[in-house]
């Protein structure tokens, strides 16, 4: 019997797809990989420079949240143009320089350069085994979306609270939280691009160098805590 033009249709729509996710996380991968390099950069303007170290802990917690939810909206904005990949770039520097005053406090450690190559490794460790799952997982995961939200939202304001507080009980409770909410939020930003799900490259990118800072931030933050040796 021969097919009728409704299953060659079918077929080359599935086919046609499957090159545009394809397309899509390659695109996401090699933009994530050049985001590292304003990241480390602006991390490094930020350590030698000390400007984030002299800020207080309620400036610095105003400017992170402004400067990120800022960057963020303007990306979604531009995502559609060349100019998305440029204010994305900036966004990483951004959040390089934010992450320096951590970085700082952890090389302020005899041993603050191996922790900070564990949490590198930790990091990519992780993310090598989300991206492997999801495309070995079949079920669809949208449903983790609403969790994952609640989750994030739970912890942001956690975290905030903590800024005043000061608990290193609380921050080190929050950090390993955060490592698994955030790999189980990589594992669905990724599944999503493999879906069909997301179909922008600037977005996806954005979604999972989020979930990479997130988990590195902890990592450090843990190993800083708990394995942190004084001079």
């Amino acid at each position: 019997m021969t097919p009728d033009l409704s299953t060659y249709t079918a077929h080359a729509g599935t086919g046609a797809l499957g090159l545009q996710q394809q397309r899509v996380l390659r695109n996401t991968y090699a933009l994530l990989a050049l985001s590292m390099i304003p990241t480390v950069l602006g991390a490094w303007v930020g350590v030698t420079t000390g400007v984030m170290a002299a800020m207080g802990n309620g400036l610095s917690m105003v400017l992170f949240l402004v400067g990120a939810f800022g960057f963020m909206f303007a990306i979604e904005k531009t995502k559609e143009s060349g100019t998305g990949v440029a204010v994305l770039l900036a966004f990483t520097f951004f959040m390089g320089l934010m992450l320096s005053r951590m970085l700082a406090m952890i090389l302020g450690f005899k041993n603050g350069s191996s922790l900070i190559m564990m949490a590198f490794g930790g990091t990519a460790g992780v993310f090598f085994a989300m991206a492997t799952l999801a495309t070995v997982i079949k079920r669809d995961l949208s449903g983790m979306g609403k969790f994952l939200f609640v989750g994030a939202v739970v912890v942001l304001i956690a975290g905030v609270i903590n800024v005043f507080v000061q608990s290193s009980a609380l921050m080190l409770t929050l950090s390993v939280i955060c490592v698994g909410l955030f790999s189980a939020f990589m594992l669905y930003d990724i599944k999503r691009v493999l879906d069909g799900g997301e179909t922008n490259y600037i977005s996806a990118t954005l979604a999972i160098y989020l979930d990479i800072y997130n988990v590195f931030q902890s990592l450090l933050a843990i190993f800083g805590l708990a394995g942190g040796e004084r001079e």
